[in-house]
């Protein structure tokens, strides 16, 4: 059996609802999958494609979050790979290309809120965890969590 064929390109924010919404709103109104800010200028998703077939989102929103002294920051929203295609390093391929794209437009921080559950994807992609643990109404406990690029 032949290996799939895979590729990143951008999405538009609706794009990227098939699978926000089973993997991070599961059992919520597939309205709850729009973030704030996904439609801005400045923003940017990426999809994941095994075969020409979305298995993997992640947004790139620019935003500043006051914990960190970088000017030019941005966060990471919305990651997430269908539940049958996780643990094949294709979450890895997408933060991968998402960051490089951000060294290009000379970002300096990118951040986000991790689940808990996704803490140590995040760690081994080398972000580091800042502050305690939060919740999230609706959503469930998160961690602050960064990587300077």
């Amino acid at each position: 059996m032949k290996s799939p064929n895979i590729t990143i390109r951008k999405i538009s924010s609706k794009d990227t609802y098939p699978v926000r919404h089973p993997v991070l709103r599961k059992g919520r109104p597939l309205d709850s999958c729009r973030f704030e800010g996904d439609d801005l200028e400045t923003t940017f998703h990426l999809g994941l494609f095994l075969d020409d077939i979305l298995v993997g989102v992640a947004t790139y929103l620019k935003s500043t979050n006051p914990r960190f002294s970088e000017e030019f920051q941005y966060q990471l929203r919305g990651m997430a790979v269908l539940e049958s295609e996780q643990g094949k390093h294709l979450g890895k391929a997408l933060l991968n290309k998402g960051e490089n794209q951000l060294k290009e437009m000379k970002i300096e921080r990118l951040w986000c809120n991790a689940r808990i559950g996704a803490s140590q994807f995040y760690e081994r992609n080398g972000y580091v965890i800042v502050g305690e643990a939060f919740d999230i109404p609706q959503v469930g406990i998160h961690y602050l969590m960064t990587k300077k690029l």
